[in-house]
């Protein structure tokens, strides 16, 4: 069906953009925030070196979805049109808006049984080949790859690609971007006699990006308030969290005081770890409360983990070993989970061998702990990377034979084993040729790189 036909909820695809947007206030954020720095100029003769260029993602027109909040799509974009690809982008809510103005957006009014006929409709009146998001469990995301994937169905003309941005795998200073799916949908090779047989070189080492969440702090707020309080022409939008910006600064404010008391609950708890406990303690990463990885596990949240973990650990490991509950930094404004351990700690007497942590260095607990035992955190990769044996009890890119422990969860407590390093080292270079950008989703990296300021990955 024409998405035409649905009324004004939906702006045709062929819709000038400054139609869509201009009874959108943007004077809470300057364009001085949004701008994208110019690239350097270049005589034609001097290309710029090939590491800091997009690779090739064989597209003539790109539809950008939904970013992070701030102005990386925006950025993205112009990279692409810097390489002679075309761009369209579809906004969702007004803090899309905000951030992506134009040039060429859309926006989305309709609802979301409406949006996988909208997209259809718009993907074939312009010829789009490739659609472009951030974090593929998206409920608007979800249905777009659903589209592209019945255009490409077989007795149909071939559909657009999808190309799905994430946080890095490899932290910090990393961006993914991956064909069809990241984490649990990852199109990545399972069998890890692929990585034994590759012999590819080593890249140069990665530029560390600056610190990024006071950017991405401002970049949240405004994108919040503008949702909170103009988003009036989006009646239908869904949100995949709560976006409510007086909400969610009193989970902040929370979250700082919670800062503060952990602060003073904490010391003296690191070098107590490594002194005492060097090598006879199992450090636990917890997980966002809404990491949409849970999803690829058979765990409904991190407290039911926390839980099997901890009773397993009372039942199977030696009684001169410890187990650490490491809190996500970004999760404590939303989750406290200091009363629920002190209760496991007294229901298996696990008193004086059950600590919970917020701020403690992670390399420095990686590098002293006996074993790490995560649902399916990139803190197993960087576990890994410290010599740290690792056991996943959800799906995870790493979870391979030589590299993870393949067994149940108390052997791995009687044992954890060790692991193939070489193949790690395979497997992460891997990683760097086909799927790791060196940047940041929030702040650029490389000043003599595009707009996205991103070393891109070179491929095989």
């Amino acid at each position: 069906m024409d998405p035409r036909s649905n009324g004004p909820r939906i702006g045709s695809p062929m819709t000038a953009p400054h139609a869509q947007t201009a009874n959108l206030p943007r004077r809470l954020f300057e364009a001085q925030m949004l701008r994208v720095p110019p690239k350097p100029e270049r005589p034609p003769t001097a290309p710029p070196p090939r590491p800091h260029r997009l690779p090739e993602l064989g597209c003539r027109h790109a539809l950008l979805l939904q970013g992070p909040a701030g102005p990386f799509m925006r950025r993205f974009g112009a990279e692409l049109r810097q390489a002679g690809i075309r761009v369209t982008k579809v906004n969702f809510h007004a803090g899309d808006v905000l951030f992506y103005p134009g040039p060429d957006a859309l926006s989305f009014r309709g609802t979301l049984a409406e949006w996988p006929g909208y997209l259809a409709e718009l993907v074939r009146e312009r010829h789009v080949d490739a659609i472009f998001l951030f974090g593929d469990q998206r409920p608007y995301h979800r249905a777009a790859i659903e589209v592209a994937r019945s255009l490409r169905a077989p007795c149909r003309r071939e559909g657009p690609a999808v190309w799905v941005f994430e946080e890095g795998y490899l932290r910090p200073s990393w961006v993914t971007l991956e064909q069809d799916g990241v984490n649990g949908c990852s199109p990545l090779p399972r069998d890890p006699d692929v990585y034994r047989h590759l012999d590819l070189p080593e890249l140069p080492d990665p530029a560390p990006a600056p610190r990024s969440f006071g950017a991405g702090a401002w970049y949240s707020t405004f994108n919040a308030l503008t949702f909170t309080h103009l988003n009036d022409g989006f009646p239908h939008y869904e949100h995949h969290r709560d976006l409510n910006a007086w909400r969610h600064t009193a989970w902040w404010v929370r979250g700082w005081l919670r800062k503060l008391r952990y602060e003073q609950a904490e010391r003296g708890m690191l070098e107590q770890l490594t002194r005492d406990w060097s090598g006879r303690y199992y450090l636990v990463p917890l997980q966002v409360h809404c990491d949409f990885q849970l999803r690829h596990s058979r765990f409904s949240d991190v407290e039911e983990f926390a839980r099997e973990v901890v009773a397993t650990f009372a039942e199977h490991a030696r009684p001169d070993h410890a187990i650490v509950l490491k809190h996500h930094p970004m999760d404590r404004p939303f989750r406290e989970y200091g009363p629920l351990f002190a209760q496991l700690a007294r229901e298996h007497g696990l008193e004086g061998r059950l600590f919970y942590c917020h701020d403690l260095h992670l390399p420095t607990l990686l590098q002293h702990a006996r074993g790490c035992i995560t649902i399916n955190s990139t803190t197993g990769m960087q576990a890994l990377y410290h010599d740290c044996p690792t056991i996943c009890l959800g799906r995870a890119i790493y979870d391979l034979p030589g590299l993870t422990f393949q067994g149940e969860l108390p052997a791995f407590l009687e044992d954890p084993g060790t692991f193939d390093r070489e193949l790690f080292a395979r497997f992460r270079r891997y990683l760097q040729h086909t799927s790791q950008a060196n940047g940041s989703l929030y702040v650029r990296v490389h000043e003599d790189a595009g707009p996205t300021g991103f070393r891109w990955f070179p491929g095989l």
